[in-house]
């Protein structure tokens, strides 16, 4: 059953890139194993030729090894920390910010983001980039119609200035939707953005090894600008920052250390 599970996980690898090995083994496999025995597959060889044969089997697998969990101002006290503290210091020598959201799944937290710069930070020319290795994700992010439950945490002004409702969804308002770009991008292989002020990654890591968790911290840290920032979720507290080149800023909140010619 082992060495079954791991030819499979090699075989994922060689076809999409997403290297399985460096996600929590038990929590992966578990995952996989009950979506392949509900499509009535008894082992991993007969579920990857079915894989390879039918689109609809692939995506569903895709969304499934992917954590789409998400919601709109997502423990809302730290939302307001990045409002009162994060944002007002990241900009105030400077009139531009640029804000990586990385792993966005369904796109509430990028488009959460969007509303607080319109809103509290008119003046700053914004630009946020959006990422996540699920391209039918991505493609639901863009759509931005969403159910209330998303929305349950998000400042009432905003659900009314910035939503529709039809049959029970909501829309959210164009002007928003675009501003806001959607890429795809895989944390554990592909190149990072540079030059960032503040990343966004939250309640992500939750789910990778240790060693592929020091990994993107070090290439987190990489990215940002200066004394820009990492925004991470409630159960992601980076115990050592410094080796990542980051120091506390606030309760889940990093800042990269303004260091000159420095490596970690």
């Amino acid at each position: 059953m082992a060495e079954e599970y791991y030819r499979f996980i090699t075989k994922i690898k060689k076809k999409t890139g997403i290297d399985l090995r460096l996600y929590k083994e038990n929590q992966m496999k578990r995952r996989i194993t009950s979506l392949r025995n509900k499509r009535g597959f008894h082992n991993f060889d007969a579920y990857y030729d079915a894989l390879l044969q039918d689109s609809a089997l692939f995506n569903e697998f895709i969304d499934r090894l992917t954590i789409n969990v998400s919601e709109f101002y997502r423990n809302p006290k730290r939302w307001d920390v990045l409002q009162r503290e994060v944002i007002p210091y990241l900009t105030k020598d400077k009139s531009n910010i640029f804000i990586w959201s990385a792993a966005c799944s369904t796109g509430e937290e990028p488009y959460s983001i969007a509303m607080m710069m319109r809103e509290h930070f008119p003046h700053i020319q914004t630009e946020i980039l959006a990422t996540d290795i699920d391209e039918n994700i991505l493609k639901k992010a863009k759509e931005g119609i969403y159910h209330e439950q998303s929305l349950k945490d998000l400042p009432r002004s905003f659900k009314q200035k910035y939503f529709r409702t039809k049959h029970n969804l909501f829309y959210l308002d164009p002007t928003i939707k675009q501003k806001v770009t959607f890429r795809k991008h895989n944390l554990l292989a592909d190149l990072y953005p540079k030059q960032v002020d503040l990343i966004v990654c939250r309640n992500v890591l939750i789910y990778f090894t240790d060693e592929a968790k020091e990994k993107i911290y070090r290439q987190f840290g990489k990215s940002l600008n200066n004394n820009g920032i990492l925004f991470v979720g409630s159960t992601e507290q980076i115990f050592n920052p410094n080796q990542y080149g980051l120091e506390l800023f606030d309760t889940f909140f990093y800042q990269r250390i303004n260091t000159q010619n420095k490596e970690y």
